[in-house]
């Protein structure tokens, strides 16, 4: 049973190779998580035990298993394997790569080629995947931490299960600090794991941090007296800074300014805060926070509170006179005012009606009365004519169709009750009673 996981292609692991690499598991009883995946009937450890691969994309964040898989993987069908990092790898490492997997297949051997992150291969470099791909010559096993929908193309992608890992959950994290820790032990360093809660919080489900964090404790004591102990202060001293998964062109950036608008929406600072705070601490430009602010006080506050608009508008301009590190107070001025301003979405809603209706036909004639009329010429035409001066009538109002000729009873802005809306909406339909009903 023990050759089913056995990788001929992999040398044994060298007593100074990274702590990672030392424990990494060799079968799948042995991988952290990811049940939805390995457990009893789930995909990848039905193609184990039926000795089938099929090409696959594995997409995840980072530390949570996707090499430990592909080695698996290509061990259970006694395949060759060819390893390729995208971020090093061209067009040559792949036809290299496909000569020797020719190679292989004379010998009646399959190969899986795995390539780390997929998602840095450019177009050209994809496709040069797909015949070999197609013709079976490789199964390809891709590792990506981005969504292959947008990084990997079509073509690629078609030919390809995806299969999504998930970040570690604490318990298995720990388990993978026990492994850690008698790994250790075997080679003479007694390590105890004196504030696990502190070493959970660093790891953010990802397995690699934690082990990384470990042996840099280890590595900072080479003569401490037995067993050391790992604290938080200890952590925090090897470590000195937790750096956060922050690719300002890749899905975290997006998911996290997703979740920074939504916090804000959600009417919740301190949420919004800590997004900010991500984001500020990630290097992000600031004048991208501030113009997503301004978007966002029109769209999701409105004329709930008008001044909000004025707000985002004074925190751009505030942020390219100041810039940073002090241009992060007024950032979170400006997020704790959005964040707790009355919501609104009507102005949003709209216009977004008022084009919907333009393109199902809508006429746009307009009609004579509103026209302009400059000339004589235009006034015998009778632009203009008709036309009821508003500051003329009482409360400067006059009750007169302003549509274009064919549009009757056509609503697009529905006022809330919300905030300053609210005196918008009385106004509003005071003038126009009609319009509160359709």
């Amino acid at each position: 049973m023990e050759s089913l996981f056995t990788d001929p292609d992999q040398p044994a692991v060298s007593p100074h190779a990274p702590l990672s690499e030392r424990i990494r598991p060799a079968n799948l009883d042995d991988v952290a998580g990811q049940e939805h995946l390995l457990g009893r009937g789930a995909p990848l450890r039905s193609f184990v035990e039926r000795g089938e691969l099929p090409s696959m994309i594995l997409w995840g964040p980072p530390g949570t298993g996707k090499t430990t898989l592909a080695n698996i993987l290509a061990a259970s069908v006694d395949a060759h394997i060819e390893r390729l990092s995208a971020v090093e790898s061209g067009i040559k490492d792949l036809r290299d790569a496909m000569r020797r997997a020719e190679i292989q297949k004379t010998k009646k051997r399959r190969t899986v080629l795995f390539i780390d992150e997929i998602h840095r291969f450019n177009k050209s470099q994809q496709d040069a995947l797909l015949h070999a791909v197609e013709s079976g010559l490789v199964t390809l096993i891709g590792a990506t931490t981005e969504n292959p929908s947008f990084e990997v193309n079509s073509a690629l992608l078609s030919r390809s299960h995806v299969y999504i890992l998930k970040a570690l959950p604490d318990d298995q994290v720990a388990t993978i600090v026990e492994r850690a820790v008698a790994d250790f032990r075997s080679r003479g360093v007694e390590v105890v794991v004196d504030d696990m809660p502190a070493l959970l919080r660093l790891s953010g489900g990802d397995a690699r941090k934690v082990l990384n964090a470990l042996e840099a404790v280890v590595m900072m004591h080479p003569s401490v007296e037995s067993p050391l102990h790992v604290t938080a202060q200890v952590l925090s001293q090897a470590l000195q800074r937790r750096v956060l998964r922050y690719d300002k062109h890749g899905d975290n950036h997006y998911d996290t300014v997703s979740a920074f608008i939504k916090s804000m929406r959600g009417s919740d600072p301190d949420a919004a805060l800590l997004y900010l705070a991500i984001m500020i601490d990630a290097g992000e430009d600031p004048t991208f926070i501030a113009r997503r602010m301004i978007i966002f006080a029109s769209e999701d506050i409105g004329n709930a509170d008008p001044a909000a608009l004025g707000v985002a508008v004074n925190v751009f301009q505030a942020i390219e006179r100041i810039g940073m590190p002090e241009g992060r107070i007024i950032l979170s001025q400006g997020v704790t005012y959005l964040a707790t301003a009355p919501k609104s979405n009507a102005s949003y809603v709209a216009i977004d009606a008022a084009l919907a209706r333009l393109h199902e036909g809508a006429p746009v004639s307009i009609p004579a009365h509103l026209r302009n009329a400059p000339t004589a010429l235009m006034k015998q035409q009778g632009h203009g004519k008709g036309y009821d001066y508003p500051h003329a009538h009482p409360e400067h109002f006059v009750d007169a169709d302003y549509m274009p000729d064919g549009i009757k009873a056509t609503v697009f802005y529905r006022p809330t009750t919300q905030g300053a809306e609210q005196d918008i909406r009385d106004r509003h339909y005071r003038r126009w009673p009609d319009r509160e009903g359709l």
